[in-house]
C-alpha cells in the first residue's frame, strides 16, 4: 500500500461508513469492550486453563526460566551486537562503529546496561570488564560517537514541527468532536521523541490541555520522506540484523524513559511433540515446509487454515467466538495430521467454528509465544504505556525484534484478523470483539508467567484487548522500519567502510584525502545525472539502461522507463514473462539499491531518485525480480 500520506484501511474503511445509527452504536462499542466482549474474554482463558498442560497457569513459573543477575545484561548486550564492550580483547573499532550512530539517550541505555552488568560481576567476585568510561571515552570511539549536544539538538529542531501539537494535549477542535488525526514521526529515534514530550508534559500549559483516552482509535498519518517507505521484507538480511541491534538499544532507551520494567525469559527444555503441527517450534514447521514450497515463510497448514477461512469463515456470525464442537475438533485435528500433506482433506465437510477454534489451537500451543519468550512480557507491558504514540512506537520496535518465522506468522494471523473486522456487518465482531477474544491465546503461555489474570478483571481484560485491537489496527504502519533506523544503519555501514582509517594515526588523513578524491562524485554542474541501471535475470546481469535524473524522479518513473523499452526490444528479453497478449514485461520487478551504505534495499515506487543519489552515491541501482513470498510476506 504505497499512499502519501498513508494510514490503517480500517481507519478509511470506518470514514466511509454513510449508516448513521450504525455508526453510532458501532462508535459506542469501539470506544469500549461490551458486557459480551468481556464474558468471552475469560471464557477464552477458562479454555485455555482447561487445556492440555493449562490446568494451573501459576505453575508457569516452572517452565520459565528467568536469567541469573547480570546475565541478563550480558545476553542483552550480545543480541545488541556489543558483547565486544566486555571484552578486554574486542577491537575498538568493531565497538566505535555501533556506538558512532547512537543517539545521546540510546547511548545513555548502553552505559546503563554496562554498569548494572559490571555492579553484579563484583557481587559474585568477579573481576569487571573494562570500566565502561573507558569504552565511551577511547580515542577512537571519541572520533564517531556524536557529540551529545549535537544529537539533542537536532532532535529538537526535527522534532519542531511535532512540538506545536504536544503529544499530551489536543487542540480544542479535537475536543469538540472532530476527526481525531495523528502525525506519526519516524525520523527522530522514538526514545529522544519520549524524551522532548516528557519534558513537554511538565509545561502548565500542557497540563491543562491533558486528553483522557476515550478509547477510540484515530487516523493515524505517516509523512513519507523523500526515501519511501521501508517496509521489514524490503531490506537485505544482513542489514536486517543490524535494524534488530538498534532497535533492541532504543527500545531498552524507550523503557527506560517510561520506567517499564520488563524481564526477559528463556524457555526451558520442552518435550518433543508427537503432533505434526500442533505444539511443534514455528521453525522446524518451516523447514520441513519449505522441501516442498521452497519460498514458503509461514506454516502451509496454517496457509491452508487461514484460506478456508477466508473464504467460509469471515461471514459467519459469531467467528472466533463461538466454540466448536469438542468432538470435531479432535477428529479435525487427527485427519488434519494424516492427511495435510496428501491433499486428501475434505475442506467442504469442515464446519468453520471448527477450523476458528482449531487456529487458536495451533497458535497457543506452540512450544514458545507466537510473540516469544523473551519479549512476550514487553509485549504486555505496552498494555500500561497511557499514550498512544508511544504505544505505537515500542510495538513497531517489537515486531522488528521478533525472529523472521514469527514476523511473518503474526502478520499472516492479523491480516486475517483485520478481514474478520471488516465483515463485522455479517459475523458481529467489531474491532474489540475480535480483540478480546484472541488476546489470551497470544498473551497467555505456559512458557512464560502472567499477570493478565491477576487484579481487577474487567481492567486486565481491557488492557490486554486494547494492545491487540493495536496490533490489528495498525499493522501496515508496524511492519515498517522507521527512517531513523535505516539512517543508523546506512552511518554503521559507511563508518564500516572506512575502518582502515584508524589504524595509523598518522597517515588516518592522507588516507581520508585520497578515499575522498578516488570516489566519484557528482557532476554539481549537471542539472540532470544520469545513471546506468543494471538489469538482473536470475543471478545474471542481463543488460543495462540509462536513466536522467530530474528533482522529481521517482523509482516508479524509472521502471515505467524499463517497461516502455521492453516493449519496444522484445527479442531482447530473455528470461522475460510474456502475457496472454503475446507483450513482453517485467511482473512483479522492483527497483534495488545494491552497495555503498547499505546491503540490497527494495525501493518504494515513491522514492526521490535524486535524494537516493545524494545520500548513497556509491551504491548501484539493479532492476530484478522481486522474491516469491507466501502470503505477501
Amino acid at each position: 500500500m504505497s499512499v502519501e500520506p498513508w494510514a490503517s484501511p480500517q481507519d478509511q474503511a470506518a470514514a466511509e461508513d454513510t449508516h448513521t445509527t450504525h455508526s453510532a452504536s458501532s462508535q459506542d462499542q469501539e470506544q469500549h469492550p461490551d458486557k459480551l466482549c468481556l464474558d468471552s474474554f475469560w471464557s477464552e482463558v477458562e479454555t485455555i486453563r482447561q487445556g492440555s498442560g493449562y490446568t494451573d497457569l501459576d505453575c508457569t513459573r516452572r517452565d520459565s526460566k528467568q536469567s541469573e543477575e547480570g546475565e541478563q545484561e550480558e545476553q542483552w548486550l550480545a543480541d545488541a551486537g556489543l558483547s565486544d564492550l566486555i571484552n578486554e580483547d574486542g577491537d575498538d573499532v568493531e565497538k566505535a562503529v555501533l556506538l558512532s550512530t547512537l543517539t545521546r539517550t540510546q547511548a545513555e541505555a548502553v552505559q546503563r546496561r554496562l554498569e548494572s552488568y559490571t555492579l553484579s560481576l563484583r557481587k559474585r567476585n568477579k573481576p569487571p570488564p573494562r570500566d565502561v568510561r573507558d569504552v565511551f571515552n577511547s580515542p577512537i570511539a571519541q572520533n564517531l560517537l556524536p557529540d551529545a549536544q549535537q544529537s539533542e539538538d537536532v532532535a529538537q529542531v526535527s522534532m519542531a514541527s511535532v512540538n506545536k501539537s504536544p503529544l499530551s494535549a489536543v487542540t480544542p477542535e479535537h475536543q469538540r468532536g472532530a476527526p481525531k488525526e495523528e502525525f506519526f514521526i519516524t525520523d527522530v529515534a522514538y526514545c529522544e521523541q519520549a524524551v522532548i514530550f516528557l519534558k513537554q508534559a511538565k509545561l502548565p500549559q500542557n497540563k491543562i490541555l491533558r486528553r483522557k483516552e476515550d478509547g477510540t482509535l484515530p487516523r493515524v498519518i505517516c509523512p513519507k520522506c523523500r526515501l519511501g517507505v521501508t517496509r521489514i521484507q524490503d531490506l537485505s538480511h544482513t542489514d536486517m540484523k543490524k535494524v534488530r541491534q538498534l532497535a533492541l538499544i532504543d527500545m531498552t532507551a524507550l523503557c527506560d524513559l517510561l520506567e517499564l520494567e520488563v524481564k526477559r525469559h528463556k524457555t526451558g527444555k520442552r518435550k518433543i511433540a508427537e503432533s505434526s503441527f500442533f505444539g511443534v517450534p514455528l521453525a522446524t514447521l518451516l523447514e520441513n515446509d519449505q522441501k516442498i514450497k521452497p519460498n514458503t515463510t509461514t506454516p502451509l497448514f496454517l496457509q491452508g487454515l487461514l484460506s478456508f477461512l477466508e473464504k467460509k469463515g469471515v461471514d459467519s456470525e459469531g467467528i472466533l467466538r463461538v466454540p466448536g464442537s469438542q468432538s470435531r475438533i479432535k477428529l479435525l485435528q487427527q485427519n488434519f495430521e494424516t492427511n495435510f500433506y496428501s491433499g486428501q482433506v475434505s475442506w467442504d465437510e469442515v464446519s468453520p467454528n471448527d477450523a476458528a477454534a482449531l487456529l487458536k489451537k495451533f497458535i497457543r500451543e506452540l512450544p514458545a509465544p507466537l510473540l516469544t519468550a523473551e519479549y512476550l512480557n514487553t509485549f504486555s507491558a505496552v498494555r500500561d504505556i497511557t499514550d498512544l504514540k508511544q504505544k505505537l512506537h515500542m510495538l513497531n520496535l517489537l515486531i522488528l525484534l521478533l525472529p523472521e518465522p514469527n514476523r511473518n506468522t503474526l502478520k499472516a494471523l492479523l491480516e486475517f484478523l483485520s478481514k474478520v473486522v471488516s465483515r463485522e456487518k455479517r459475523n458481529r465482531m467489531n474491532l474489540w470483539a475480535v480483540a478480546t477474544i484472541m488476546a489470551p491465546n497470544l498473551f497467555l503461555h505456559k512458557a512464560v508467567p502472567s499477570r493478565l489474570t491477576e487484579g481487577a478483571e474487567k481492567g486486565h481484560a481491557e488492557k490486554a484487548a486494547d494492545v491487540m485491537r493495536l496490533l490489528i489496527r495498525y499493522q501496515d504502519l508496524l511492519w515498517t522500519i522507521p527512517n531513523f533506523l535505516m539512517n543508523q544503519v546506512r552511518k554503521m555501514n559507511e563508518n564500516s567502510n572506512r575502518r582502515y582509517q584508524f589504524y595509523d594515526r598518522r597517515i588516518k588523513n592522507l588516507l581520508r584525502k585520497i578515499h575522498t578524491d578516488s570516489r566519484e562524485k557528482p557532476d554539481k554542474n549537471t542539472s540532470e545525472p544520469c545513471r546506468t541501471v543494471k538489469i538482473q535475470v536470475g543471478d545474471q546481469v542481463s543488460g543495462t539502461m540509462e536513466f536522467k535524473l530530474n528533482i522529481n524522479s521517482r523509482a516508479s518513473d524509472l521502471l515505467a522507463q524499463f517497461h516502455r523499452q521492453c516493449l519496444r526490444s522484445p527479442e531482447n528479453g530473455k528470461g522475460k514473462m510474456r502475457s496472454r497478449n503475446g507483450s513482453v514485461a517485467y511482473p512483479d520487478c522492483a527497483l534495488y539499491e545494491v552497495g555503498g551504505n547499505i546491503g540490497e534495499h527494495c525501493l518504494d515506487p515513491d522514492t526521490h531518485l535524486l535524494d537516493l543519489y545524494n545520500s548513497n552515491h556509491g551504491g548501484e541501482w539493479v532492476i530484478k525480480m522481486k522474491p516469491n513470498a507466501s502470503r505477501g510476506l
